[in-house]
């Protein structure tokens, strides 16, 4: 089966250094900038998007998957 995503409308800002998003800090071990995630911590490089989930959650898009995913919203 195939399925389509649902239209749903998400806040994204494209990082490129620390103080860009308030999700991502310092790692504690390598001070390599991250972000929590639900799958755990995840590594931010830059230009990547940090995307806002529906339910608050943040997560990273690295800037190709990001275009080929979405399109800006009014």
């Amino acid at each position: 089966m195939k399925f389509r995503k649902k239209p749903v409308v998400i806040e994204a800002t494209q990082w490129f250094k620390m103080g860009d998003h308030p999700a991502v800090r310092p790692g504690t071990i390598t001070g390599l900038p991250l972000i929590d995630t639900l799958e755990g911590e995840h590594y931010v490089t830059p230009g990547d998007w940090i995307i806002t989930g529906v339910k608050g959650e943040h997560y990273a898009c690295k800037p190709d998957i990001f275009e080929m995913t979405y399109e800006a919203s009014e």
